[in-house]
């Protein structure tokens, strides 16, 4: 499938640079003319995969996160977000609701969260190499996009 739009994003694992990225897909994603509903979804979703990013792969350190962010035909979201961090073990385990390998500040809802506010999300992840996070969303046709 041909993406017909594209965005990249990288920058430093900062706390600070997770506004930024959430802020600037949903404004990448606003010329599918999603519900307010749905932007919220898509902040959301992104805010969480960054934040997985900056606390559990880079823990210790800085590092690069990149965002890829598609737009396929029929209103496609496609949103990809890579580290290069310490990877996770497990990911079925890291996937269940509740866990964390974070402390006790952290809620271990990461995954579960995205997973609700997007289509599909697939995680894939090396120990030592990263982790890649892929999220899926269809936008909905509104009544302007029938005319």
């Amino acid at each position: 499938m041909k993406a017909e739009n594209y965005m990249n994003l990288e920058f430093l694992s900062k706390s600070s640079n997770e506004s930024f990225a959430r802020v600037a897909v949903a404004g990448f994603a606003a010329q599918l003319d999603p519900t307010l509903d749905e932007i919220g979804d898509i902040k959301t979703a992104v805010s969480e995969a960054v934040t997985n990013a900056i606390v559990h792969a880079y823990p210790d350190r800085l590092g690069k996160i990149s965002i890829k962010t598609k737009i396929y035909e029929g209103k496609v979201l496609e949103i990809v977000v890579r580290d290069w961090g310490r990877g996770i073990e497990n990911i079925e385990q890291a996937r269940q609701p509740l866990f964390t390998t974070g402390g006790e500040e952290r809620s271990g809802m990461g995954f579960t969260i995205m997973e609700s506010f997007m289509d599909k999300l697939t995680v894939r992840s090396t120990p030592e190499r990263g982790t890649t996070v892929t999220m899926r969303k269809k936008i909905s046709v509104r009544l302007s996009d029938r005319l």
